[in-house]
């Protein structure tokens, strides 16, 4: 015996600012709270689909505190920064020479 979807109908207006309310029934079926995040999905046929977003990336904890250092050193001594030289330069591409890299490929694990 085969059991009939039913579809869940809440209708919700949309305001000046051209916001509107997730209804609780809708935050309970996507398994979101009131502070959740949901992602809308517009489908080639026009239908729109509301789902749970996946979760954010992780910020590599020890990125934010390097940029903070970065920056204070560049802002007490500008007289620091300098170009590369041209023989460094010219060195950098004698080691490099025929060297191919596809930045779009994945790391390899470090082996030891």
């Amino acid at each position: 015996m085969s059991k009939t979807a039913e579809i869940l109908e809440i209708p919700a207006t949309i305001t000046a600012r051209g916001q509107t309310t997730v209804p609780a029934a809708v935050r309970r079926m996507l398994g979101v709270g009131k502070s959740g995040r949901i992602v809308f999905r517009g489908l080639a046929d026009g239908t729109v689909v509301i789902a749970k977003a996946d979760a954010p990336v992780e910020e590599d904890p020890a990125l934010r505190p390097f940029l903070a250092l970065l920056e204070r050193d560049l802002m007490e001594r500008p007289q620091a920064v300098a170009p590369v030289g041209e023989d460094l330069y010219q060195r950098a591409l004698a080691l490099t020479s025929g060297v191919e890299v596809d930045l779009d490929e994945a790391l390899s694990d470090d082996e030891e």
